[in-house]
């Protein structure tokens, strides 16, 4: 498991990374579809621009996270991540929304009888490089959240996946205008649609997470049967129960009781209190919040 500090570098290197790589294409769409005379560029463009946001939160964040448990944080900072993951994933949300909204808007104009602008090349040339760029940023800072265990930066890596997701509805539906004619400039909002309920989907999944997390939810059956046995298999303990348990952003805390031999001395059950805090550090991370009590067993 990684150090609080190992983490948080960590994550703001790969979000420093994708704001520079945001900022770049942010510029690069906007000029593209101003003199392209796309308006699926410019609103591409528009979608970029609301990675800065989720960057920032990231980035403003892990350096609240960093921070060491201080007297009105006896539990440490971690639910501000938590926070982060659920603001990135309503922001999704939004954006989600957002591009559903203009596609459906723009499939009914068309409909009506409307015509839609032929874009220009450059347009076309900015969505095929945008397409590229945030697929790699995608893989690359979820490979990172993986591997530091953060849903905050697992949630970002999904924003640039969306902008990714977006900008080849762009790709499509502007080739298709270039290359099939007017007939087919439709394609560009249809193929926004179909992309913003992918967006939405995976938003609303990292929204329920966080979510349960904040409302001090249990962690999943699985994990709490393999707590139980691996607190039943230290030596000493009679029977563990009354095991609760909830996240703290990377971190989670363990609250549970254990009956002992009702002879031993204070120091004996002290030592198998010991033993069964470093098994659970061992397999959870040395900074897991572990709350035991030992009883009696003739308090069964």
């Amino acid at each position: 498991m990684k150090s609080a500090k190992t983490r948080a570098d960590k994550a703001n290197r790969i979000t420093w990374i994708g704001f520079i790589v945001n900022f770049s294409l942010t510029a690069v769409k906007l000029i593209a579809g101003i003199i392209g005379q796309s308006g699926a560029m410019i609103a591409d463009a528009v979608h970029s621009l609301s990675d800065f946001v989720t960057d920032v939160v990231v980035l403003v964040s892990f350096r609240i996270i960093r921070k060491p448990v201080d007297r009105e944080h006896d539990y440490g900072h971690g639910k501000f991540e938590t926070l982060a993951t659920a603001f990135i994933g309503l922001a999704l949300l939004v954006v989600g929304a957002g591009i559903f909204w203009q596609g459906a808007k723009k499939i009914y104009l068309n409909i009506s009888g409307t015509p839609l602008d032929q874009p220009g090349n450059i347009a076309l040339i900015a969505a095929v490089v945008s397409v590229i760029l945030k697929e790699w940023l995608y893989r690359y800072t979820i490979k990172v959240g993986d591997e530091i265990g953060s849903q905050a930066v697992v949630a970002n890596a999904w924003h640039h996946r969306s902008d990714a997701f977006s900008s080849i509805g762009t790709t499509i539906g502007i080739g298709g205008a270039i290359l099939l004619g007017e007939r087919w400039r439709i394609l560009d909002p249809i193929a926004a649609v179909v992309v913003s309920f992918f967006i939405v989907k995976v938003a609303y999944s990292i929204v329920v997470v966080s979510f349960k997390e904040l409302s001090e939810s249990s962690l999943d059956d699985t994990v709490e049967n393999e707590i139980l046995t691996i607190v039943s298999g230290c030596p000493g303990v009679i029977k563990p129960h009354e095991l609760r348990t909830r996240k703290i952003g990377y971190n989670i805390a363990i609250d549970i009781h254990v009956y002992v031999d009702k002879n031993l001395s204070i120091c004996d059950a002290h030592d198998i209190a010991t033993d069964v805090e470093q098994r659970l550090r061992k397999r959870y991370g040395a900074e897991t919040f572990i709350s035991l009590h030992t009883e009696p067993e003739e308090a069964e």
